[in-house]
């Protein structure tokens, strides 16, 4: 039985305003004519104003009209996108989701069947405006939460609009953002290089930190991942968290996010006591921590330990 060629798909996320459709417009730009694309453009009304900007290219374009791709809309991406694939047979695909859309759940929506035989999901784009990504009336909402969470590249826009102060704090915070990005960018007049659609976010079951900086107390860290269809057990994980003290020595930090029960959690082991929330990310499941000393080998059987 031949194998089918997956289409790569790229998610442009972003809340409203960011330029999510310049810089899908730069994309196209740029691309190979050796290449089969297709768009699919989402808006929240009922009539569709990107799908008209972007449909002079020459390249497919489909719009998902009247509702955001994780909701109203949904089951209407879902034919979307079954047609595009047969009347184009495409090498890449390219959705640019409403501002209101919850990315998080337009990738589920691409993880089952029949896309999941289909698809290959490639690099998750979020365009920000710096000025609220360092605002929490921004950064503390769900939706926006959401957007930032689920992508491999953060693409600051308007940063013509920035003071170097904001941008300053706009990047200390990118850094700090868990799971790490593949990517952390500026741009001007939102436009992006295609190259950056081919950033591996591949998984591999264990990574060294970048040093520690400032690092002169010994501290070590470590992390691990795990691929996206890994299923832990809660009961297990939470075992796992309750012994971290007794299998490190200097324990400072510990941070992971899972899959448990077909939801992404995030474990946060901080000050002695650890908490656990919902996230969007849904690329692999990671853990990583930051002691004295600690036996990797063995933080990775006890992890291994608590899968499904």
């Amino acid at each position: 039985m031949s194998s089918v060629k997956k289409a790569k798909v790229h998610l442009i996320s972003g809340f409203l305003g960011t330029g999510k459709t310049t810089a899908l417009k730069s994309l196209m730009e740029q691309k190979d004519p050796a290449e089969k694309w297709v768009i699919v453009v989402n808006e929240f009304g009922e009539i569709g104003i990107d799908g008209a900007v972007l449909s002079d290219s020459g390249i497919p374009v489909a719009e998902v009209a009247g509702g955001c791709l994780c909701c109203v809309a949904g089951p209407q991406m879902g034919n979307t996108l079954k047609k595009m694939l047969a009347d184009n047979q495409p090498d890449r695909i390219l959705i640019e989701a409403s501002g209101l859309a919850h990315a998080a759940s337009v990738i589920d929506e691409l993880k089952v069947p029949p896309f999941n035989e289909l698809l290959e999901i490639g690099a998750v784009f979020t365009v920000v405006d710096p000025r609220q990504f360092v605002d929490p009336m921004y950064s503390l909402q769900g939706l926006y939460k959401d957007q930032i969470g689920v992508c491999d590249v953060l693409v600051a826009s308007k940063v013509d609009l920035c003071t170097p102060e904001v941008m300053a704090q706009f990047h200390e915070q990118a850094a700090k953002l868990f799971p790490p990005k593949a990517k952390v960018v500026e741009v001007e007049n939102a436009s992006l290089d295609i190259a950056w659609l081919d950033i591996p976010v591949v998984e591999k079951s264990r990574y060294r930190l970048k040093t520690l900086p400032d690092n002169t107390m010994g501290f070590q860290s470590q992390g691990f991942t795990f691929p996206a269809e890994s299923e832990f057990d809660g009961e297990r994980l939470t075992r796992f968290f309750n012994d971290l003290p007794e299998l490190t020595e200097g324990l400072v930090r510990a941070k992971g996010v899972f899959q448990v029960l077909g939801t992404w959690v995030w474990l946060n082991w901080v000050d002695g006591q650890w908490g656990a929330n919902q996230v969007a990310w849904r690329r692999d499941s990671r853990f990583e921590l930051i002691a004295k000393s600690f036996d990797a080998d063995k933080i990775e059987q006890r992890l291994r330990e608590a899968l499904e």
